[in-house]
């Protein structure tokens, strides 16, 4: 069992390893502080099913480092939830196959209701009509998933996640966002009090 789990391992960083390093990464982070930290806009993300949850995580990420985020369940917005959209916002999309019906409905409607929002775009599938649609394409690598059906999203996601991190990091790194500015925003918890003591 130790050995299987060791492998496991392995295959889920050596994935992250293979994320494709581009300079869309420094693209992504400055539209961000640009529309974001500049602007007065937000950061909105979304996905659908395991995707959707990473997108939430970023989101929620964002938001205690600095960047106003929200997320914006792709069916939702169908059904009036796309009004959260507003000048200056801009979206972050997830989409590991690139072709999620719900997530290319959503860059529809949102560029019909404002032409003008730029879209970053996070998938397994750069040529992927999601991907091509988009301002900002940063490429997963697509790696095979782990789950022993090679179905479950669970590399993918792992990959995800990590691409969220460093936008998340870089872009701390671009604002020059303080442990002062953390603790007004993070209150509970050992963090809370972590980043307080630093702080003083």
């Amino acid at each position: 069992m130790n050995s299987s789990i060791k492998e496991l391992l392995q295959r889920e960083a050596q994935a992250v390893l293979n994320i494709p390093v581009t300079d869309g990464y420094e693209k992504a982070v400055q539209l961000i502080v640009q529309q974001v930290h500049e602007k007065g806009g937000k950061l909105v993300t979304s996905g659908m099913g395991k995707a959707g949850q990473i997108a939430m995580n970023i989101a929620t990420t964002f938001c205690s480092t600095g960047i106003p985020a929200v997320f914006l369940h792709p069916s939702e917005a169908q059904h009036g939830d796309l009004g959260i959209l507003q000048k200056n916002d801009l979206l972050l999309l997830i989409s590991n196959s690139g072709k999620t019906r719900e997530i290319v409905e959503l860059t529809e409607l949102a560029a019909r209701l404002d032409p003008t929002l730029k879209k970053i775009v996070i998938t397994g599938n750069p040529d992927s009509p999601l991907a091509k649609s988009a301002d900002i394409c940063l490429a997963t690598g697509h790696p095979d998933e782990v789950c022993l059906l090679g179905m479950t999203p669970t590399t993918s996601t792992t990959v995800m996640t990590v691409i969220g991190d460093i936008l998340v990091v870089e872009t701390m790194r671009k604002t020059g966002f303080t442990i002062e500015e953390y603790s007004k925003r993070h209150h509970g918890g050992y963090l809370g009090e972590r980043s307080r003591a630093l702080s003083k």
